[in-house]
């Protein structure tokens, strides 16, 4: 994404719009003054090679009534998710003919944009009861993570983009999907196991809970490469 301080033009090699980051070197949070946590036995991050790094920072332990109850709780959520990703998508066309004649995607856009994908991320691990506190109603817009809420986003502003691959994404996305129908069918059956696990214990096991987080990473990446928050191809991974 162009740098919202007016950065410079993309270039036409797919997946160039990032200076890739040293040895050890991780994309910085934008904004903000929100620092995620990093590490703990209760904190998950994914890859901060990649310039969309989402996180989660919610003990193990939750109520067990929360299996069903959170996915009611979050239908309002739901609702409002519904509206603003059909604007979501009206403003990715705006966005698409932006970035294939001036090479960059206009800031209120793109904070807009980021805002829709930090909410959805919010709403999302609330509802699979991987955390109790309430999302707020609001969009947190802005590629830097305000704070506030157990789950987090950071993106970092592309500096170029790559003109062919913005053309092409509608067939780029494709691979992508094809991964993710055996993530989602995954999902389902951990989602079903957590279900029991939770209900029974009011715990998640570790490692269940770290599969279902890394699914909900690599869907946030895709998801913001897909509305051209990011401009390098996202990885088939769910670290």
């Amino acid at each position: 994404m162009s740098d919202p301080n007016g950065g410079a033009g993309g270039q036409d090699i797919p997946g160039g719009g990032y200076p890739p980051p040293g040895p050890g070197d991780a994309y910085p949070p934008q904004g903000g003054g929100f620092v995620p946590p990093s590490s703990g036995p209760t904190s998950l991050a994914s890859d901060p090679s990649y310039p969309v790094t989402a996180g989660l920072d919610s003990p193990l332990e939750v109520a067990r009534w929360r299996v069903i109850g959170n996915y009611i709780l979050a239908i309002p959520h739901f609702i409002i998710l519904y509206v603003l990703r059909i604007v979501a998508e009206v403003l990715a066309i705006v966005a698409w003919f932006a970035i294939v004649f001036t090479g960059q995607l206009p800031p209120g856009i793109g904070n807009f944009l980021a805002g829709i994908e930090r909410y959805q991320w919010r709403v999302l691990t609330f509802a699979l009861f991987l955390r109790e506190p309430y999302p707020a109603f609001g969009i947190p817009s802005g590629y830097g993570e305000p704070g506030g809420d157990p789950a987090w986003l950071n993106i970092v502003p592309a500096q170029q983009y790559s003109r062919l691959a913005v053309i092409l994404r509608f067939l780029f996305i494709i691979p992508q999907a094809l991964f993710g129908i055996v993530l989602v069918i995954g999902l389902e059956v951990a989602w079903i196991i957590a279900f029991f696990a939770v209900l029974i214990t009011g715990r998640w096991p570790l490692g269940l809970r770290k599969f279902v987080v890394g699914v909900g990473f690599w869907s946030t990446r895709v998801n913001a490469w897909y509305f051209l928050l990011a401009d390098p191809y996202p990885p088939f991974s769910i670290n």
